[in-house]
């Protein structure tokens, strides 16, 4: 604490804005994090919204067209016809829109408990999943972020519901399912469905590593440059500062330093740099102009002071003098030289009187 008040006006600015510019720079460091991440997070969510939404015209296609077309091969065909399954039909049109680079890394699957096709079945996260669905009906969407093969994704899963009286056909009992089914699939996955029945967790996975990765290098080159030009406003108003008010304090508190050492003249008065403070408009150069004012008056005061110590020097002076002068003549020794003086000056008026007294000796 009482190194800081030794310090300067200046340093103490200085500190002051660079404590202010660290607060303000964590706090929107912490606040603009937070929504850089929103945004990517919206984006990828978006994206993979767009995504089920195109699955989801795939299936329904399927279902209202190429279903139909190949119904009546389903019974006379040995081998199962894939592509009259929805599922199917969106997981192979995923899969070609894969073979985009931009694409690459997305992923779609219609997970599920009982699948018809091994491929589907559901992994130990999307189970939960599914459970929750299981026990909300109501939840009509779940997304977040999980880590798939060492990765950073976001998913988002949406119930499937059986919404088909067809699908029923070979669905709902091994019995009646088609022959060809039975042949590639098997009897033992995906019968026992019934409608309304949530049957899947459709499920679109979207890389966000890089999204996310992007973000904050955006957010770290605009701090970057908010600190930049903090650092250049706070070099501005430090160079502004000493110029307009530490500058003339200082040349006032230099003029003051004088007049305490009794060494201020007329002419420190008058120098460039007082004559630029008292000039300006503002509260310094109001001060300056009531400090000139008060500097006049000590110096004609001090002035006046001097005259009067000098004439009271000569008088007291005179007064020694005098004093001295009585006390010499007032002396038994004065008195005596006076009248040897005195006789002196009477022998030479009379110089007879001095040969007398020579010759009577």
């Amino acid at each position: 604490m009482r190194t800081l008040r030794n310090l300067s006006l200046r340093s103490k600015f200085t500190i002051g804005m660079v404590v202010i510019f660290f607060v303000a720079i964590a706090a929107s460091w912490l606040v603009l994090s937070r929504l850089v991440e929103r945004r990517a997070e919206e984006d990828v969510a978006r994206q993979g919204s767009i995504l089920i939404e195109a699955m989801n015209a795939v299936r329904r296609y399927t279902t209202a067209h190429i279903n139909p077309l190949l119904a009546d091969e389903l019974v006379t065909q040995p081998e199962f016809i894939s592509e009259t399954v929805p599922a199917y039909s969106a997981r192979e049109v995923f899969e070609n829109l894969r073979q985009n680079e931009l694409y690459s890394d997305f992923f779609y699957k219609e997970a599920s408990n009982n699948p018809t096709n091994p491929r589907n079945t559901a992994d130990p996260f999307e189970t939960q999943i599914l459970q929750t669905f299981y026990t909300d009906p109501d939840t009509q969407e779940i997304s977040g972020f999980r880590n798939l093969d060492g990765e950073r994704v976001f998913y988002s899963a949406r119930p499937l519901r059986l919404s088909s009286e067809t699908c029923l056909q070979c669905h709902s009992d091994p019995a009646v399912a088609p022959a060809s089914l039975i042949n590639t699939y098997g009897p033992e996955a995906g019968f026992g469905w019934q409608m309304n029945d949530i049957i899947a967790a459709q499920m679109i996975y979207v890389p966000a590593e890089e999204v996310l990765s992007n973000a904050q290098s955006t957010l770290n080159l605009v701090m970057a440059g908010v600190t930049i030009v903090f650092l250049a406003v706070v070099l501005v108003v430090n160079f502004l500062l000493h110029r307009a008010v530490v500058s003339p304090i200082m040349t006032i508190a230099g003029l003051a330093n004088k007049i305490s050492s009794d060494s201020l003249n007329e002419g420190d008065l008058d120098s460039p740099e007082f004559q630029r403070v008292s000039r300006r408009s503002d509260e310094l150069g109001n001060m300056a102009t009531v400090f000139r004012q008060m500097a006049h008056s000590v110096v004609q005061r001090e002035t006046q002071l001097k005259q009067e110590v000098v004439r009271l020097q000569v008088e007291i002076d005179q007064v020694k003098r005098a004093q001295q002068v009585n006390e010499i003549t007032s002396s038994e020794y004065f008195k005596s030289l006076k009248e040897q003086a005195a006789e002196l000056r009477a022998q030479r008026k009379n110089p007879g009187n001095l040969t007398l007294g020579t010759s009577e000796a």
